[in-house]
């Protein structure tokens, strides 16, 4: 099959062209990792590109506020929190005069093209300013202000916006910038709090940002299993009070010494009355008499480094953005640059406001379902998954099955493996399903390592990094007769297996085993986990955001450390196999120089190459470089040789210190990405179970029998979609002696590192983010992305 033609963005000249960059509104994490992916591939394209300091503020005011930037102007802000250019609430700029004099200052400096980075406030001020720009040229030109061939040259503005918001408030994207960044800093004080609150049988009443959205306090109690939780989006029903104390009493008298209740700011009744973290607090002591504290993070979470997720959003929203502008036409359309899924698309930016303002409306009105489904596929999914989770059914309500479901780990652990098992327990019985954990992966279950799991069985699990069910790598082949032997005395009618590459063989494997035992012949599904992200059929797997957010904090410490030195390159050696998916992408999240992969093969000219290229921009104000190495990149350029050649060949401009990472990257607690990736996509796996299960029971033999390939499959994360893939089709698209997909997205991405380290390169833009509408992106979005 003929491959499509590859559009490169060298066809598109920014030549002539001049961008101003801003940030308005509140602060998030990463706004300074989108000013810095504009500002380098602005210049990278030729453009002019212009830092408008202080948001529509310094637009207004003109002057040292819009100047001119180098693409040394943003090195060492990427992993800097808030945003180095400032942002201001500008009341100037709401009326007619404000926007005249901003018209004004732009045209003197040949500014046409605005990315404004902030929340919808922002955006509207943006677009208003677009559709009156004609207008206000024709009145500069009356006033003499500007020359009549300055309005013809300048007769229209393009406006890109990209959402920095931490509240993930703004309709038409999955997340925006800052959101993730601050899900770290709710779980880092979270995970804390749980060990204080242990040790004194506490309840905790924990009030999270979010006046309008309650996305922060949804997703941050999905990850923590909070006992309750309070949104705008969805209030508690009446009587609600005697229902959260009654749970927590219940809890309490099943040896639960802690509770957790997370309260967003802007949470309500359902008489649109506010509900308030000290209201709560005093109903559990009135009616419980539960020691229990009031946290409220406030402001906490806007600060901080940003995590790598939301560096790497920002980066890829900061490139299409460029994109974007070099593409518009007086006939484009303001547009946001959104994430959907795992893909970048560009929305109509009034049609994301107007959407964004209907959510407020709907619950002004009190039509809270409406604003729960207003606010996209990800936050119902989200909700429906938490009322799953957080409330045990009596056993009367609970369907009975009759069926019995076993839970494995296998591999390597992965950060994210526990928040994936406790969510399959508890979906599974919901699902009125006895629950089996099998201990150390097919060799456990080979010894008969087997024993059923209640729902308070995996209380607590979701915040634990590692394996709590233990993991080995043992595939099931020589153990088939045992296994076996367990299926048949366990009545085990299912597996879900929670692994990486070794749980995808052993899939494989079960497979094969089903001509000469029967007992294989039952519904299986695998949830990919491994820090490596090597599993065919899936974008992402559990624990590898939680390994890039090591790779990424450990980088930021090693450059700091040569803060006030000589010049320095640190050479770092990343883990993944053959697959280069963690060094590629902490390198881009890191602002590394070079990132050497399996995936793209290198020589001794590209190293050469890369040093000179290096020593170059050292001789500049650059004083830091940061080489990434995976580890099975090459066999004879090893680590220890890219070290020994950059530091003899930067003798006399920079000295080179290195660093294997090695499994560190591995542990610690899981990333909110990997707790919430882990939980929703668990809860999938076992409703398919469920569907299987009765599909494939046969009732004149009282037995199940699943024995065609869509029986066993992989659930993976596809672009937009969570897919369930037999492995027997996904055996084609496997390079099994390397361990990898054939075909990985992620080396897309490759392309904007080398960019946003100087490097010239050809890059493939016929993927890059098309203009779509706010509802065909709701309706092809089946992800309930994180």
């Amino acid at each position: 099959m003929a491959q499509p033609d590859k559009k490169l963005f060298e066809n598109l000249s920014g030549k002539g062209k001049a961008i101003g960059v801003l940030t308005s509104g509140g602060d998030a994490q990463g706004m300074n990792a989108a000013v810095r992916a504009v500002v380098r591939m602005g210049i990278y394209v030729q453009a002019k590109v212009y830092f408008i300091y202080e948001g529509y503020q310094g637009m207004v005011d003109g002057g040292d506020n819009i100047e001119e930037v180098s693409w040394e102007s943003v090195s060492s802000i990427l992993q800097v929190g808030g945003t180095v250019i400032g942002s201001a609430r500008c009341k100037s700029f709401r009326n007619r005069e404000g926007r005249l004099q901003a018209a004004c200052n732009l045209v003197q400096r040949g500014i046409t093209n605005l990315c404004v980075i902030g929340g919808d406030g922002s955006l509207t001020g943006a677009n208003l300013f677009r559709e009156e720009w004609s207008g206000l040229l024709d009145e500069l030109v009356q006033t003499g202000k500007i020359e009549a061939e300055a309005a013809k040259e300048y007769a229209h503005l393009n406006i890109v916006g990209m959402v920095g918001s931490i509240d993930n408030d703004f309709c038409g994207t999955d997340m925006t910038i800052g959101t993730d960044s601050a899900l770290h800093r709710i779980m880092e004080v979270v995970d804390a709090i749980m060990t204080t609150a242990l040790s004194h049988q506490r309840t905790f009443v924990l009030e999270v940002m979010g006046r309008h959205c309650g996305y922060l306090a949804l997703v941050s109690a999905l990850a923590c299993g909070a006992d309750w939780m309070f949104i705008p989006e969805s209030p508690p029903e009446e009587g609600w009070e005697d229902l959260m104390c009654n749970k927590l009493s219940e809890n309490r008298a099943r040896k639960k010494r802690l509770n957790i209740i997370i309260v967003s700011e802007g949470a309500i009744d359902c008489h649109n009355k506010p509900i308030t973290s000290d209201l709560v607090k005093d109903l559990v002591v009135k009616r419980l008499g539960f020691d229990t504290r009031v946290t409220i993070l406030g402001h906490v979470q806007r600060g901080g480094t940003p995590s790598a997720f939301d560096r790497i959003l920002a980066s890829r929203m900061g490139v299409d953005c460029v994109l974007a502008l070099l593409e518009a036409t007086p006939e484009t359309p303001a547009c946001v640059v959104s994430l959907c899924g795992n893909q970048a698309v560009r929305l109509p930016l009034m049609e994301c406001v107007q959407m964004t303002q209907e959510v407020q409306k709907a619950m002004d009105e009190r039509r809270f379902e409406d604003a729960v489904r207003l606010r996209g596929r990800s936050f119902e999914n989200n909700l429906n998954t938490y009322k799953l989770l957080s409330h045990k059914k009596n056993i009367s309500e609970l369907p009975k099955s009759n069926f019995n479901v076993a839970v494995l780990n296998v591999g390597a652990p992965a950060a994210g493996m526990n928040a994936a098992v406790r969510s399959a327990v508890r979906v599974g019985i919901t699902e009125g399903h006895k629950m089996f954990a099998v201990n150390d992966g097919f060799e456990g279950f080979a010894k008969g390592q087997i024993k059923e799991i209640k729902w308070g069985g995996v209380g607590g699990w979701t915040g634990q990094g590692g394996s709590l069910l233990g993991t080995k790598r043992t595939l099931p082949a020589k153990y088939f007769d045992q296994i076996a032997e367990q299926i048949r005395t366990n009545k085990i009618h299912a597996l879900l297996v929670i692994g990486g590459f070794e749980a995808f063989l052993g899939l494989l494997e079960m497979v094969e085993g089903r001509g000469k035992y029967d007992e294989f012949c039952i519904p299986m599904v695998m949830v990919p986990a491994t820090v490596s992200n090597n599993v065919p059929g899936s974008d992402f797997s559990i624990g590898a955001d939680t390994a890039l957010n090591t790779i990424t904090d450990t980088c930021d410490r090693i450059k700091q450390s040569a803060s006030g030195t000589k010049r320095r390159v640190f050479i770092i050696e990343t883990m993944g196999g053959y697959c280069g998916y963690l060094a590629n992408m902490g390198g881009l999240a890191a602002g590394a120089d070079a990132a050497y992969i399996f995936e793209e093969s290198f020589d001794i000219r590209e190293l050469q190459a890369n040093v000179e290229h290096l020593t170059e921009k050292m001789k500049t104000s650059i004083q830091r470089g940061l080489i990434l190495r995976n580890e099975n990149s090459n066999e004879n350029y090893t680590t220890d040789f890219i070290y020994q050649l950059y530091s003899e060949e930067g003798r006399g401009v920079f000295d080179c210190r290195k660093n294997v990472l090695g499994h560190m990257q591995q542990g610690g607690a899981p990333s909110p990405f990997d707790r919430n990736f882990g939980t929703k996509i668990s809860a999938k796996a076992v409703q398919w179970i469920s569907k299987k299960l009765k599909e494939t029971y046969r009732n004149d033999e009282g037995r199940v029998f699943a024995n065609t390939d869509d029986s066993v499959c992989l659930l993976g994360m596809r672009r937009r979609n969570l897919l369930f893939q037999p492995v027997t089709q996904l055996k084609d698209e496997t390079d099994f002696k390397h361990r990898i997909p054939r075909e990985q997205w992620w080396l897309k991405m490759r392309p904007l590192m080398k960019i946003l380290a100087k490097y010239k390169t050809s890059y493939d833009i016929s993927d890059a983010g098309k203009l779509e509408h706010v509802n065909m992106c709701r309706r092809k979005d089946e992800t309930g992305a994180i």
